[in-house]
């Protein structure tokens, strides 16, 4: 036997459904923080720090952000 079941919903409403927090106003400061370190407003090592804390990857994961965020920085970067 097979069953089928097809849900429209956005992906808010199923978030909703299944109980999830709306974490939307925590993604906009994180992305208004990375847009304020690319232009130069912010320091990188604050937001370095934010990111470790925020998600423990290691020295390795850490060591990728770093280059993400100077490789953003550069002129014409």
């Amino acid at each position: 036997m097979k069953v089928t079941i097809e849900v429209d919903c956005t992906p808010q409403e199923a978030r909703g459904v299944m109980g999830l927090p709306d974490l939307t106003p925590l993604h906009d400061r994180y992305v208004a923080m990375m847009q304020e370190t690319m232009q130069g407003n912010l320091r990188p090592e604050l937001l370095e720090n934010m990111v470790k804390s925020w998600a423990p990857m290691g020295d390795a994961g850490a060591a990728f952000w770093r280059r993400l965020f100077e490789a953003g920085t550069k002129p014409g970067g």
